[in-house]
């Protein structure tokens, strides 16, 4: 089919979504059995924290080539490669598992296979969305894109739950491999533009190294833009805590899958209520309202209010504003960038972004991983200063530290919003001191 042929606009992104949403579906329940199959057979908040970091190494490393990859080269070949990757990695477990050699170590290196490919996946959809829809439905498009990631999170760990006793972590893995050739195959068939060349891509073209670094440069050369990047790796610093949030369930639970199942959906829920409400109605006017009212509501509800759980009654709703909530924060930053980077630029200084942000990530689950298993847990199980003076507020019964460090969390989280809105206005005013792409006159907020 020629290129003027295959499906673009409205209708080729909603085919593109459509593919990703079955594959993520299926994805999902593969992620929760193998959560539930590490911490069965480990017991270690740990050993999930260190998974986390695994997935995530791949982008610190390669984020910048990355994105240059994405605005020199098609990026529907970028995404291709992105879930090739991801399948290589399910079948490598499938193949480990089925021959009874599956160890936890493996988890961590088939992570870093999947993350490899999670880091062209990222930056290419993003960018991907700025030249196949016009600004003004870009929240809609990034309110599509958060059902993707939250939807099947509403079925994945309940299906995963149930079959998980019935067929095992082998029949997952099946049903999620499954599904890679269709999604590759929809981006086979749509067409994704060619992001138009500015003058800002022009003047940024260079060797591969020096273009590797200038998602960096552009960023660093404008303040705000800076300081809101700042403002989201202190966040980052805090809401690592949420790799605790499997172990936290299954220890006051006693292990019931099947309610980190419900918990888990509660989540997505909260994610799917954000991405029809940013679909449908696009969000306030004002973007950074959006990002603060979003961050500080996750901070006290998603995080503080859901460590105070130890029942499904408590944590269903505080786990579903909240994600509703930083679902759409997300949005919102997500559409600021789209609006004011150049589009031949997206896919450096997305990369550049997300690493910066990102740059905290690898350390905090390990951290927080073992503050729970080697400091919190056994400091509030146990009759020590610390359990008799918060025992009231968490309790003392298995789950009680990793509580207490939800709420130390939350709480931190919430001051950071705080400060920021009240004391640093080069956030608070970022878009009216940055221009949209392709607008005309100098930013007042580059640096000379």
């Amino acid at each position: 089919m020629s290129s003027r042929r295959r499906p673009s606009g409205m209708l080729g992104f909603t085919l593109v979504w459509a593919g990703q949403l079955v594959s993520v579906l299926a994805s999902s329940a593969t992620s929760f059995a193998l959560t539930l199959w590490a911490y069965q057979t480990t017991g270690s908040a740990t050993a999930l924290g260190v998974i986390s970091t695994s997935f995530l190494i791949p982008y610190l490393v390669l984020a910048p080539i990355a994105g240059v990859m994405v605005d020199r080269y098609n990026r529907r070949l970028m995404m291709m490669m992105s879930d090739v990757a991801a399948a290589a990695g399910t079948i490598a477990i499938l193949v480990l598992h089925a021959t009874g050699g599956l160890a936890i170590w493996h988890l961590y290196l088939t992570a870093v296979v999947i993350g490899l490919g999670n880091t062209f996946q990222w930056p290419s959809y993003s960018a991907a969305i700025s030249t196949m829809l016009p600004k003004e439905h870009h929240q809609r498009a990034n309110g599509m894109m958060t059902l993707v990631e939250s939807g099947p999170g509403v079925v994945a760990p309940l299906l995963a739950g149930a079959l998980y006793p019935l067929i095992g972590l082998t029949g997952i893995l099946l049903l999620d491999i499954s599904t890679f050739a269709f999604a590759v195959g929809v981006l086979a068939f749509v067409r994704i533009p060619t992001p138009p060349p500015s003058p800002e891509g022009a003047a940024a073209r260079s060797h591969f190294l020096r273009e590797a670094v200038f998602g960096f440069k552009y960023i660093f050369e404008r303040k705000s833009l800076t300081k809101l990047l700042v403002f989201f790796t202190a966040l980052n610093c805090w809401n690592g805590v949420w790799v605790l949030a499997s172990p936290f369930v299954l220890a006051r639970t006693g292990n019931h899958s099947a309610s980190l199942g419900i918990v888990m959906s509660a989540c997505a829920l909260g994610g799917v209520a954000a991405g029809l409400i940013l679909a449908a109605w696009g969000g306030f006017r004002r973007r950074l309202t959006s990002i603060f009212v979003g961050e500080m509501v996750f901070g006290l509800v998603g995080i503080t209010l859901f460590g105070f759980g130890r029942s499904l009654a408590w944590w269903i709703p505080t786990a579903a504003l909240g994600t509703m909530a930083i679902s759409v924060s997300n949005g919102a930053a997500l559409a600021i960038l789209q609006s004011k980077v150049p589009p031949d630029l997206q896919g450096r200084v997305f990369s550049a972004r997300r690493l910066f942000s990102w740059s905290v990530t690898p350390i905090t689950p390990i951290i927080y991983g073992a503050l729970a298993d080697y400091v919190a847990e056994p400091a509030m199980t146990s009759d020590s200063w610390l359990s008799r003076a918060l025992g009231w507020l968490v309790g003392t019964t298995p789950g009680a530290g990793m509580g207490l460090l939800f709420v130390i969390a939350g709480l931190a989280y919430v001051g950071i919003c705080l400060f920021v809105l009240f004391c640093v206005p080069d956030v608070k005013n970022l878009e009216d001191i940055l221009p949209d792409a392709g607008a005309e006159g100098t930013s007042v907020d580059v640096r000379s």
